[in-house]
């Protein structure tokens, strides 16, 4: 008999080579039916593989994320046997579950279609109809290199080749297609069920190298139930009128051009939202008592070595070779911070210092990443490093997760999560410097209440960090704020203070950001809002438009009052239909239309339409100012 202990600390005694299947089964019925794999100690293995010894014991469900990994991985497999099927010629790469779904790179002069693609989905839905056996199989390292050439699978056989010596090879096979895989599987195709699509093609490099042969990437997702499939392809089409890029254009906020490849061109509308945004976390950081600095674009390359960052953040540098000099562009600002930091004599009654800078920063992304405002290579952070004693940090945690959670919900993100990322396998310091940084940082987030989860060995190669994860409108998550805990800068850097002991101290370093880049976060808040954005951030936030040509001088004296009271207005007399007008300043996301005519400028009033709303309504214009004013007011400001 073999002892298996469960996650809530039980344990139940079972025979020897019993599976993970039927220890569900013994469980409970409906739990082997969500079953996918289970885990074993720290590994997860297949629900058909025999335990053979006592172990930790896990059942891993359909709807998880471990869960959705193993379906996403077997839908990749079943992809890859209708390809085979289909178009025998076709060599195949690797297949990795990802978020979402799944991609196969593959091997074929000839180009796959979407007329291709329709019928390998379709061979998909037979494959899992055949619901045939997926059964593990450890093979000779050299028979599976030999097996795979003669298929012609030349790629297969190369992986195996560049896997260490000692490595225990496995392989997967589901009727007559056999694959190289670590797994876990489901025990047969007909488990994966059919809540699968394939989504587009796309190219890519056999491991990610110019000079190596192009491949075809297939994407496609896979859900635990049909139901979620629909429910996700329901939020892409949403998430496609959303596109920042789209309503971008629209809303003629920015547009970026080849020659200048990840930057932005803000037009006056996008640069009023920017500036609101900006203005807005300035007022917020002004009230907890930051300072604002800001620094130099172009250091020399061994300001960049003293470091560090010249060895860990090289490639994704933009270098300027002067006569006698090498100089990089700043890829972020904390080294320069540490500068300001040390000159005059600082005081351990001087810290906490909170210097913060709306700091450019540019970065050699590469050219196949960029995307939009999301992922640029010129871009400025609300950035700030709030210099600390030791005994300081969990109080100054404390206060920046307050603050952080307030902009998110003033700013309309209600929902948040939190990742805890601790030391990683290539760091800097000692492990006792380590330890007291988790511990520090730990306390902190406890201190404000966080619930968080921790993310193994994701810190900075300096310290630990707190990852802020908020969820849009439509339920994406994207990572925007973070807080790092860095006792290794202060010391490469030699920045100091004078203690109450009259000794020279290193000040401990909180890197931390609310928005992150300010280019990335407008992506989100656009496609988050939709473009309809709250009164005010609204770059144009009314328009007063004319019925007929006898009410013009009328609406230039509404328009200049708004205007006068503090509010951003346009006038709209053209010869056009008031209908055409309000379509077409509906599509501008315009929040408030100000229809004025005849009636109107005889009565003082305007005829006031909200965006989004079929009705209008008939108020006085003082009234309608009274109400735009209110709404107009910055969050932090009612």
């Amino acid at each position: 008999m073999i002892t298996i202990r469960f996650p809530d600390g039980s344990h139940r005694e079972f025979p020897k080579g019993i599976t993970g299947w039927e220890i569900a089964k013994n469980l409970s019925t409906s739990l082997a039916k969500e079953a996918v794999a289970v885990r074993v100690d720290e590994d997860l293995w297949d629900l058909t593989r025999p335990i053979e010894a006592d172990v930790a014991f896990e059942v891993i469900k359909r709807p998880s994320e471990h869960g959705l990994d193993v379906l996403r991985h077997d839908a990749a497999h079943v992809f890859a046997e209708a390809v085979k099927e289909l178009y025998p010629e076709t060599q195949i790469t690797i297949g990795p579950s990802i978020q979402d779904g799944f991609y196969y790179d593959l091997y074929r002069e000839e180009s796959f279609t979407p007329e291709d693609l329709k019928r390998i989905e379709e061979r998909m839905h037979d494959i899992v109809n055949r619901d045939e056996p997926l059964t593990r199989e450890v093979w000779d390292r050299n028979e599976a290199i030999k097996y795979f050439k003669d298929l012609g699978e030349i790629f297969k056989a190369e992986i195996i080749s560049d896997l260490p010596e000692d490595s225990e090879i496995t392989i997967y096979r589901q009727g007559n297609f056999v694959d190289l895989c670590r797994g876990p599987h489901l025990p047969s195709t007909g488990k994966l069920g059919h809540a699968f699509k394939l989504m587009k093609l796309a190219g890519a490099y056999w491991r990610g190298d110019p000079k190596n042969p192009v491949l075809q990437r297939v994407y496609g997702t896979a859900w635990s139930t049909e139901k979620d499939l629909q429910d996700y392809l329901t939020r892409l089409e949403e998430a496609e009128k959303r596109d920042h890029r789209k309503l971008g254009k629209e809303m003629d906020l920015f547009h970026m051009q080849e020659e200048a490849q990840g930057s932005v061109f803000w037009h006056p509308k996008g640069w009023t939202l920017y500036r609101l945004l900006q203005n807005y976390i300035r007022d917020k950081i002004s009230a907890e008592d930051y300072v604002e600095v800001n620094t130099p674009q172009l250091l020399d390359s061994s300001f960049w070595k003293a470091s560090g960052h010249w060895d860990k953040f090289r490639e994704n540098m933009f270098v300027v070779e002067d006569v006698d000099k090498t100089l990089a562009l700043k890829p972020m600002n904390c080294p320069c911070h540490v500068q300001i930091f040390r000159q005059g004599i600082k005081s351990y009654r001087d810290l906490p210092l909170r210097m913060a800078e709306f700091g450019s920063c540019t970065r050699n992304e590469p050219s196949g990443a960029l995307h939009g405002l999301t992922r640029v290579r010129s871009m400025v952070q609300d950035d700030a490093h709030i210099f600390c004693r030791e005994d300081q940090i969990e109080e100054e945690t404390r206060k920046f997760c307050l603050l952080l959670l307030n902009v998110y919900r003033e700013l309309g993100f209600e929902e948040l999560t939190v990742k805890f990322s601790d030391r990683p396998a290539v760091r800097a310091g000692e492990d006792a410097v380590w330890d007291k940084a988790e511990a520090r940082l730990e306390a902190g987030a406890r201190a404000s209440g966080l619930s968080y989860t921790l993310n193994p060995g994701e810190g900075a190669f300096y310290g630990p960090k707190l990852e802020f994860i908020l969820k849009d409108a439509i339920g994406r998550d994207w990572q925007c704020g973070t807080l790092q805990l860095d006792f290794v800068l202060p010391e490469r850097l030699e920045a100091s203070y004078i203690g109450e002991d009259g000794q020279k101290h290193r000040p401990v370093m909180l890197h931390r950001a609310i928005l992150g880049s300010l280019e990335r976060f407008i992506a989100i808040f656009i496609e988050h809002y939709a473009g309809k954005f709250p009164l005010w951030a609204a770059p144009l936030q009314a328009v007063v438009a004319t019925i007929t040509q006898e009410a013009d001088v009328y609406a230039q004296k509404v328009c200049e009052k708004l205007k006068a009271a503090g509010l951003r207005v346009e006038l709209d007399i053209r010869n056009e239909k008031i209908n055409y007008k309000v379509r077409e300043l509906s599509l501008q996301k315009v929040p408030y239309i100000l229809v004025v005519g005849k009636r109107e400028a005889e009565e003082g009033t305007v005829a006031l339409r909200k965006l989004g709303g079929e009705a209008q309504e008939v108020l006085d214009l003082n009234e309608v100012l009274g109400k735009m004013l209110q709404e107009a007011l910055p969050p932090h400001k009612r």
